[in-house]
């Protein structure tokens, strides 16, 4: 194995092999689409602001929220950067 299975690199693959691919969450009555280069660059920006909130490596993060697109971007910002979940 060339690097390890985590999840910034499971990221990174999706974002890199298929930046088009669509994503499609179910929000209310209505679908929410996006593609996995949108979810990157939104993983992204998350991770940037809990990192300038000071939530650092290690840190712990709890969420409560519906499973959607915004969940989804949060549980990658947190894990595939360092940041611990908590259920």
């Amino acid at each position: 194995m060339e690097y390890p299975l985590t999840l910034q690199h499971i990221l990174q693959r999706a974002y890199r092999f298929f930046p088009e691919q669509e994503i499609a969450t179910k929000v209310g009555p209505t679908m929410h689409r996006y593609t996995y280069a949108g979810f990157y660059e939104r993983a992204n920006r998350l991770a940037n602001a809990l990192a300038r909130l000071g939530i650092r490596r290690g840190d712990r993060v709890a969420t409560i929220a519906w499973n959607s697109y915004r969940h989804l971007e949060l549980y990658f910002a947190r894990l595939a950067w360092g940041r611990c979940c908590t259920r």
